[in-house]
């Protein structure tokens, strides 16, 4: 059965054009071709970096935020209720009304102190200030390096100022061991958030392991967003831009391949990878846009990706911004009328 599913995924006429097969792309003659079994060793790289994160958060980022005075927000933690934490883990972190009038009663708390627990518990699992600075930091650091590194290293091939280069000679283009290792550490970091925040890159591990393992790896490069190393290395370092990723690259992918071979499965289903990407950039630009907004405006700037931290007194909030300020959870009456003769 696996042996079945195994040679229907990898049948060539799925993921090759029409006349090649995978005996076409096998090493000789001192020409070396991308090989599925090369994502091995993603795997050890990927716990590799992850040692090197950490290391790179205690030493590194963990000072920094100190000395730009980057704090943790001291909170407050939820009393320890049995009852309470039971229905927070097995049922849902945001209960209704009437689920939080049936807690009150079998907790023996109030609502309100119901509704307190709750916010105090979901602030609980949310992440500190600190924590994101040093995440942000490592990724920061990580894009940063790999953008320059990658644009170093393609700045005198062709296909850096002409993009039809990336199709010379596809599918049997040789690897340059600088194209090998681009990939390889770009995939194991991958690899690394997926282990720590799996919802973060699926979409990213995919598209990269995917394409190695198939279509040798040339055109791959056009989306990975840090600096492509091989055929198509020039559009990598555009492809975090929203308006120049479809002017340069997806132009590229869609049409250029036309001109050499009809199209197949690996075609449609690399580009539609390429369109979830850019949808992805469309996503992020309106939050930044928003954010950007937010600081010109003078209005303060939270991360649009992340949830609102809330306090014990945002239901007082509620109440004030409704009914004035409130004494004793009572609203404050006006007597400062002026006196009428």
């Amino acid at each position: 059965m696996f042996q079945t599913l195994y040679s229907y995924f990898w049948w060539e006429r799925l993921w090759l054009p029409a006349n090649l097969t995978w005996a076409d792309l096998e090493d000789r003659d001192g020409r070396v071709y991308a090989k599925a079994s090369d994502l091995y060793i993603t795997l050890p790289l990927a716990f590799l970096f992850l040692v090197v994160r950490h290391l790179f958060e205690t030493y590194v980022a963990t000072p920094l935020a100190g000395l730009l005075n980057v704090k943790e927000k001291v909170r407050l933690k939820a009393t320890p209720n049995p009852v309470l934490e039971k229905f927070y883990a097995a049922t849902t972190k945001h209960p209704k009304q009437a689920d939080v009038e049936m807690l009150s009663k079998k907790s023996g708390c109030t609502v309100r102190q119901v509704e307190r627990w709750f916010r105090r518990r979901r602030n609980q699992d949310r992440p500190s200030l600190l924590k994101k600075f040093r995440e942000a930091s490592w990724r920061f650091t990580f894009y940063l390096i790999a953008f320059i590194a990658g644009m170093a290293v393609i700045v005198d091939k062709p296909w850096f100022y002409d993009l039809r280069e990336v199709w010379k000679g596809y599918p049997i283009q040789s690897m340059l061991p600088s194209q090998y290792w681009y990939y390889m550490i770009e995939l194991s970091f991958y690899w690394s958030l997926l282990f720590s925040i799996a919802s973060d890159v699926k979409r990213k591990v995919g598209a990269l392991g995917g394409d190695w393992g198939t279509l040798g790896g040339d055109w791959g490069t056009l989306g990975g967003g840090h600096g492509g190393v091989s055929r198509g290395g020039w559009g990598a370092g555009f492809a975090p831009n929203g308006g120049g990723f479809p002017d340069r690259i997806m132009h590229c992918t869609v049409f250029y391949p036309l001109d050499l071979y009809p199209a197949f499965f690996g075609y449609y289903f690399f580009n539609f990878m390429m369109v979830v990407l850019q949808s992805l950039h469309i996503f992020w630009a309106y939050l930044i846009i928003r954010m950007a907004q937010k600081f010109i405006t003078g209005k303060v700037v939270e991360d649009e990706r992340s949830d609102r931290e809330e306090t014990d007194n945002s239901e007082e909030e509620e109440e004030a911004a409704k009914n004035g300020p409130l004494s004793n959870g009572h609203p404050v009456l006006n007597n400062n009328h002026r006196k009428t003769d």
